[in-house]
């Protein structure tokens, strides 16, 4: 009788160790291969260089391109941080740094140096991480007009003010993504 309430016991003590492990450690383990932070030296220098949050940049890399150097996309967005030939040339200009080709963006270290500058960019443009997104994924234009009409007010705006079935749902999921990230690089 004796044995059988030990090994009720060690097996009861497994059990409660296995649902430690997966309750606590292996979510932890899954978000860290989820939100991972590829390309950091990378990511430091020019988030350094020009006052973003690197939290941002990760959002943006993981959302945009999975940390898929070549990524390329149906519009013709390239590279890490997937930038069109537009932001490519207007960014290129800003940082006088028109030695460089669009096809370059596939090199991370331009990738994410073009596209650090613009989140930063926007960010100090709009003020906030959703409409930075949103002028991210949708253009300046676009954003500027919903504040223009009344229908952001970008002192306080939300997923749902944004306009745009597409640019809500990436909005979203910028936000999560920062989210988990400030948790992961903050501690």
């Amino acid at each position: 009788m004796l044995k059988k309430a030990l090994r009720f016991a060690v097996a009861v003590a497994f059990a409660v160790a296995a649902m430690f492990l997966l309750f606590d450690i292996i979510p932890g383990a899954v978000t860290d291969a989820v939100y991972r932070t590829g390309y950091k030296v990378e990511v430091e220098k020019w988030c350094a260089e020009f006052s973003v949050d690197p939290a941002l940049v990760y959002s943006v890399i993981k959302v945009e391109s999975n940390f898929d150097p070549d990524a390329h996309s149906d519009v013709g967005a390239i590279g890490l941080m997937q930038m069109i030939e537009d932001s490519f040339d207007w960014t290129a200009w800003r940082l006088k740094r028109e030695d460089l080709r669009f096809e370059d963006l596939y090199d991370p270290e331009y990738s994410i140096m073009f596209g650090t500058y613009l989140v930063g960019y926007l960010y100090d443009r709009y003020g906030s991480v959703e409409l930075t997104a949103a002028a991210y994924h949708a253009g300046m234009t676009m954003v500027d007009s919903w504040i223009e009409s009344g229908e952001v007010d970008p002192l306080n705006v939300t997923p749902e003010d944004i306009q745009g079935t597409n640019t809500r749902h990436y909005v979203r999921k910028i936000l999560k993504a920062y989210e988990k990230y400030q948790n992961k690089l903050n501690g």
